[in-house]
């Protein structure tokens, strides 16, 4: 029962399922006819209105493409009016508002590309031509103005303003240019510390303006446009070129070749080298080094070669500075020129690094070849000097005679000479690493070249001692002349260099001179205070008794007495005049003298006196006391005349 029941509840609802899904069929297919109903009319709609749409699009482009021309209109007149504004700019030129000229420039620059961009479109020719004749105008205005700038704010420059940016101690006095000695040191005259105090003081350059800092943006401008305009040859004005050279003219360089330093009196040639040295650095270290930062300044940050700008404004300057090192390296050697070489060579030297950094760049390379070139000459030079000097000492054959027998002129000379080569220690060590090879020190080299100059010197000296006809005049002039030198040596700081040996060797060759000379000088008439002759046998009674005369001739004790003061009146005479001017070796040897004299005197008196004084004109024959001969002996070597004696 219950499950009939469930089977017919289940029919029942299977039923009612049929019914729904028959119904929702139904309702499907009518939806579906309703659609199909709405697709076709919406397609006839569709169609009915595409020539609207189409209308609405061509309408809604044509609108589009009228504003783009109105605007594209818009933009060429306002380029037209750029363009009136730019042209009459440009007609007023640059020099009452440059910087309004420039901004011109610059809009007719963008106004010639913006119609450059009208490809086969002939409309803009015209403003396209104008434009670029009106660009044309404005860049010969503008190489004119900095033409004009340029030309206005370069004048040379007084001495006054560059002297008074040097260092105190390079300062000339009265705003002048050294004067002779000044500059250079000369091996005639006394010794001195230029050298040695160079470093003492730090040397502080002032900048130098040459330019008023307020035009130097100005010409910067200027010369950006003109180099965006292709004109990067206008740029190397010659009005720079030639204020760098009147000013270094004003200065007083001159442009000299080797004959005209060859013709030149040696005073004035030293004169004039020691203001080259001065006008050197004032060159290097103020004139091109403010140039430069001309140059910088103006073409900071411009497409344009610097370097060959500046070179183009230096190079007849440079040229002309190093003309006057070159001739005077070129020009004949000589003794005296040796000392100033050095000093060129020492300022080449010092400013080397600083050309250098200066003239850098391959478009100045001439200019630092100029200068090492010239470094290098002087330094060949000096080297080729000392040779000769070396030469010319001990071939000297001057026929000046020192009649009195001091230092020769020839001994001082050289002596000087050897303390200047002392004074330039530093400068001779990086002269000789120029040629010298690997291996050798550079203060034996020094030491080596100066006892050559030495050893040239003594060499000489013994020829010149041979033109004396007195022996004992030679060995004095010797004595002399060797005494000088080694006290030199030794007051110097050729000393360290030499070393004691050399002294010491030469001291003692000073004392056989001196030994030398009384031996020559004196032993003539020493032999006149012996006993030998004395006696009429020729032999003297009574031994070595001093106080024994018996059996001696009193004629020949007077004749031995006559002897003796004819030969030391003689010899006082004579050698009064000579000289010994070194006082303690003055003194040494009048001491050496009478230490051999006085007593082989006193000695004769006292044995022989007693048979004169008996006699008659006891005075005749004794006519001195020792202590006359001490007297007389220090008389000798004062180089008095003949005249002064008498008196």
């Amino acid at each position: 029962m219950g499950l009939h029941q469930a089977i017919e509840s289940l029919n029942e609802r299977a039923s009612f399922l049929r019914e729904s899904l028959h119904k929702s069929q139904t309702i499907k297919e009518t939806m579906v006819t309703i659609i199909g109903s709405f697709d076709h009319r919406l397609s006839s709609l569709e169609a009915a209105m595409r020539p609207t749409q189409v209308r609405t699009h061509a309408i809604r482009r044509a609108q589009e493409n009228i504003d783009k021309t109105l605007k594209s209109a818009d933009v060429i007149l306002a380029q037209f009016d750029l363009t009136r504004k730019a042209e009459a700019k440009i007609l007023r030129g640059p020099h009452e508002d440059l910087e309004s000229y420039l901004e011109a420039i610059c809009q007719l620059r963008s106004i010639v590309q913006f119609f450059s961009s009208f490809k086969g479109f002939k409309g803009p020719d015209g403003v396209l031509n104008h434009a670029n004749t009106l660009l044309s105008k404005a860049i010969v205005k503008l190489d004119d103005e900095f033409k004009q700038l340029l030309s206005t704010y370069s004048k040379p420059v007084e001495p006054d303003r560059l002297f008074d940016c040097l260092p105190s101690s390079l300062r000339p006095s009265g705003g002048l240019p050294p004067k002779q000695g000044e500059g250079v040191k000369n091996p005639s005259s006394a010794n001195n510390s230029d050298q040695e105090d160079k470093g003492l003081e730090i040397a502080i350059y002032k900048p130098l303006t040459l330019i008023p800092p307020r035009i130097l943006p100005l010409l910067h401008d200027l010369a950006q446009q003109m180099v965006q305009a292709g004109k990067k040859d206008q740029c190397l004005n010659e009005a720079r070129s030639l204020a760098l050279e009147s000013s270094l003219r004003k200065l007083g360089v001159e442009r000299l070749n080797k004959d005209d330093v060859q013709k030149m009196p040696w005073e004035v040639l030293e004169a004039k080298i020691g203001n080259w040295i001065h006008y050197m650095r004032i060159a290097v270290k103020l004139l091109f080094a403010a140039e430069r930062k001309i140059c910088e300044q103006i073409f900071d940050d411009i497409n344009v070669k610097k370097d060959h700008c500046f070179a183009e404004v230096t190079a007849d300057s440079v040229l002309m500075l190093f003309s006057f090192g070159e001739a005077v390296a070129k020009s004949k050697r000589s003794p005296e020129k040796l000392f100033v070489l050095l000093d060129m060579y020492e300022i080449m030297r010092e400013l080397q690094s600083e050309v250098e950094l200066i003239f850098e760049g391959k478009a100045c390379s001439e200019m630092r070849d100029v200068s090492l070139n010239l470094t290098k000459r002087l330094a060949l030079t000096a080297q080729e000097t000392f040779g000769d000097f070396e030469e010319a000492v001990e071939k000297d054959a001057t026929k000046t005679t020192v009649l009195d027998g001091t230092v020769h002129p020839l001994t001082s000379y050289v002596i000087n000479y050897v303390k200047f080569l002392f004074d330039y220690q530093l400068t001779l060590k990086q002269l000789f690493q120029e040629f010298e090879t690997t291996g050798t020190d550079d203060n034996s080299q020094l030491a080596i070249v100066t006892m050559r100059i030495m050893q040239a010197l003594q060499s000489n000296l013994d020829g010149k001692s041979k033109q004396y006809k007195d022996p004992a005049l030679t060995y004095l002039f010797l004595m002399n002349n060797l005494h000088y030198m080694v006290r030199s040596v030794r007051r110097s700081e050729a000393k360290d260099l030499f070393g004691d040996d050399w002294v010491q060797r030469h001291r003692r060759i000073v004392q056989q001179n001196a030994k030398q000379y009384r031996r020559v000088a004196w032993a003539k008439i020493l032999q006149t205070l012996t006993v030998q002759g004395l006696s009429s046998s020729g032999s003297v009674p009574g031994g070595s008794d001093v106080g024994n005369s018996s059996g001696v001739s009193r004629a020949n004790v007077k004749e031995r007495f006559k002897s003796f003061n004819m030969q030391f009146e003689e010899l006082h005479q004579r050698q009064s005049q000579w000289t010994v001017p070194d006082p303690e070796l003055r003194e040494s040897l009048r001491l050496a003298v009478a230490e051999v004299l006085l007593p082989a005197y006193r000695s004769f008196i006292k044995r022989f006196g007693p048979l004169i004084e008996n006699g008659k004109n006891p005075q005749k024959y004794i006519r001195y006391t020792p202590e006359d001969l001490e007297r007389m002996l220090g008389e000798f070597f004062e180089g008095k005349t003949w005249t002064e004696q008498k008196r």
